[in-house]
């Protein structure tokens, strides 16, 4: 390599500290075809260069214009920069390459897909997939930081061992797109038997029957403010690994969880009771936070893997109401005879949208 002109360039300095470091990470770096004027680019957009190589592995592949791509997948300019938007990404400029081929065959299935279901809803659904996948790759860079990155800088490990870790890092990709495939069909295959499960005949399309609960800890809020920022991370990620395995064990889906309270849904109220009760004796033992609830049951309207109407706004409205260590429930609850449980009257709440009062009961084991 030469060393004048990394020199000249501001990438190597001979007589820092770390110029050993540099020098074999600069010199890894072009093993694997990267130009010195792709390391100085690399260097003013991101201020570092142990990225580079792994960059290349994320979506690797020559890239075209938007022009050309739209061309190529049948779509115009406009349609792909809106479907481009729905996943989640900002418009493209003209004239900047910028998709993959993979990218283009994803468009020319987005097309196939508006023919069946119209423009519209796999715009929406698009954007559902894009949230959802955002999650997922944001998950993905912080456990690296956290877990790897974090290591090699305590250790003082160098630049070079942490893009060689990049690197292994983002090498796992291509495994992880088959587990998410397997993962994803299995996913549909279980939404599949609740949908036939939960669906009454008669009712509109995209509505079901659902008991649906909202848990949250009391004292969350507060405490987070006076908790360091590790400290803080732990607690949230403790409740929500131990919340989600509970409702998944007792036969519900968590809908989602939303730092200190979860959702969830489950196909009968017997499942709701044992599932809240479940997540109060959880959590109940907490010298910082108490957990406390709310769940109704009936007709609720689907959408994007989530749940509407006035069955979920009550359920989360009498969650509010409770005191810590209680759970709420409504009438049609309470009305389900289940036989382990007891339903003492809590008297009955005007709620906020609701034009009656609504009576409530505080449940609890037999």
């Amino acid at each position: 390599m030469d060393l004048d002109a990394l020199r000249v360039a501001g990438l190597y300095d001979p007589d820092a500290p770390n110029a050993a470091d540099r020098l074999g990470l600069l010199e890894w770096i072009a093993e694997h075809g990267i130009s010195v004027d792709e390391m100085i680019d690399a260097k003013k957009r991101h201020g570092s260069l142990t990225g580079l190589v792994g960059d290349g592995v994320v979506r690797p592949g020559t890239r075209v214009t938007l022009d050309e791509a739209a061309r190529r997948c049948g779509l115009t300019p406009d349609e792909l920069q809106r479907v481009w938007q729905a996943t989640g990404f900002v418009p493209v400029a003209p004239g900047v390459p910028t998709f993959t081929d993979a990218d283009i065959e994803t468009f020319e299935i987005f097309r196939g897909a508006a023919e069946m279901f119209g423009w519209p809803q796999a715009l929406h659904f698009t954007r559902v997939m894009g949230s959802s996948l955002a999650r997922i790759a944001e998950a993905a860079v912080s456990l690296f930081q956290v877990n790897v990155e974090a290591r090699l800088a305590e250790e003082e490990a160098g630049e070079l061992a942490l893009a060689k870790a990049n690197l292994e890092a983002t090498e796992v990709l291509g495994a992880l797109s088959t587990l998410l495939d397997t993962l994803f069909r299995q996913h549909m295959e279980a939404a599949i038997e609740r949908s036939r499960m939960s669906r009454v005949v008669g009712e509109p399309f995209g509505t079901a029957r659902f008991a649906v609960g909202f848990v949250d800890l009391v004292g969350f809020t507060p405490l987070s403010l006076r908790m360091e920022s590790p400290e803080l991370a732990s607690l949230v990620e403790d409740f929500e690994a131990r919340a989600a395995d509970l409702v998944v064990a007792r036969g519900g889906r968590v809908v989602k969880l939303i730092g200190d309270e979860v959702m969830f849904i489950a196909l009968d109220p017997v499942a709701a009771c044992d599932i809240a009760l479940g997540l109060v004796d959880e959590f109940r033992s907490s010298e910082r936070v108490t957990p406390r609830g709310g769940i109704a049951h009936g007709m609720v309207i689907t959408r994007s893997g989530d749940y509407y109407g006035p069955v979920v706004n009550l359920a989360a409205r009498i969650a509010d109401l409770a005191v810590p260590l209680e759970i709420l429930a409504s009438a049609e609850i309470a009305a389900a005879g289940a036989p382990a449980f007891c339903f003492e009257p809590a008297g009955r709440r005007m709620l906020k949208g609701f034009g009656e009062p609504i009576a409530l009961f505080a449940l609890s084991r037999a």
